[in-house]
């Protein structure tokens, strides 16, 4: 919109100083002649600004005009730089929204604080996505915002891991919740809280019918129980293992979810004692990747289960 341009101009005038026109005009997406048209429009509105032509010119508001936004300190304007940086924006649509947010910041911040923004921004980078996580499917949010933000229910095709057909789901979302570079829906289904990942949706459709959260309810309170429901699964099987010490970071890094006991990395032997609960005795023959980097040492059925998967593979390749 003009409107939203011309404020742009604005700020972006009063952050730099004088600008050239061909950079405001690459910075908006817009022609020169566009921006001369709306810098027309500025000095119309009673705004000081005024254009110099020639290979020194550019486009200045009048030494001393400021519009009358200020009040955020040093520290408060580098979180808001570092939070931009999280990367979340581009799966939201929301790039273009940052960059004019961020013109704001910057415009409104006091002189003094400026230069530590501006250096936060390029010093600091918050990468949220885990080292060689692989191919993602793609993840289309449209859908899943317009129900969040017009608080209506949802129908939901999703595939759960492990199962080739979805599932149809009618749920009540509280909002989206973006974790190491996963995007999960939060919502409840038939009163009870749920997670989601909005990568398993095979399709989505916003209902009529007014969301149903629980009163009193908030996103982040659905979103912890169900971050504990997954994090701290009570039982399992205790499984007691040795790790070769040229092994034992790439073992700590993988298995770290289930590690119940740090090993001791200070001794200098051979092998180290390491100690995993698993969900099940099964579960631990993913501990055979390991290859004879890792021996579990007990319990028996789960050595036995190890030895009959490994011989199972060995099979394979006579």
């Amino acid at each position: 919109m003009k409107s939203d341009r011309l404020l742009s101009i604005l700020l972006l005038l009063q952050t730099r100083g004088r600008v050239p026109a061909h950079e405001l005009a690459q910075r908006l997406e817009v022609s020169v002649r566009t921006i001369y048209r709306d810098v027309e429009a500025l000095s119309a509105s009673g705004v000081p600004v005024y254009a110099e032509r020639g290979r020194h010119g550019g486009i200045e508001l009048l030494a001393g005009f400021r519009t009358d936004v200020t009040g955020l300190t040093a520290d408060e304007s580098r979180a808001l730089f570092i939070l931009a940086a999280q990367g979340a924006h581009a799966a939201l649509g929301l790039d273009a929204a940052l960059g004019s947010a961020l013109r704001k910041v910057m415009a409104a911040l006091p002189a003094p604080h400026r230069p530590a923004a501006e250096v936060t921004s390029r010093r600091i980078l918050v990468d949220a996505t885990r080292w060689k996580s692989g191919p993602r499917r793609a993840v289309d949010l449209e859908t899943l915002q317009d129900a969040v933000f017009a608080d209506r229910r949802l129908r939901l095709r999703y595939r759960h891991s492990g199962e080739r057909e979805p599932h149809t789901y009618t749920v009540d979302p509280y909002g989206l919740v973006a974790k190491a570079g996963i995007w999960y829906l939060v919502a409840d289904r038939r009163g009870g809280p749920r997670l989601f990942r909005a990568d398993r949706v095979r399709s989505a459709r916003v209902l009529d019918a007014p969301v149903r959260r629980r009163p009193g309810v908030e996103l982040a309170d659905v979103w912890e129980a169900l971050r504990q429901q997954v994090e701290e699964t009570p039982g399992g099987v205790e499984v007691t293992v040795r790790v070769r010490r040229e092994r034992l970071d790439m073992f700590v890094r993988i298995t770290a979810s289930l590690l119940s006991e740090l090993p001791d990395d200070a001794a200098e032997d051979e092998w180290v004692t390491a100690r995993l609960t698993c969900p099940s005795v099964r579960a631990a023959r993913q501990l055979l990747a390991f290859a004879d980097g890792v021996e579990v040492l007990a319990p028996p059925e789960a050595r036995a289960d190890l030895l009959a998967a490994a011989r199972s593979v060995t099979e394979l390749y006579q």
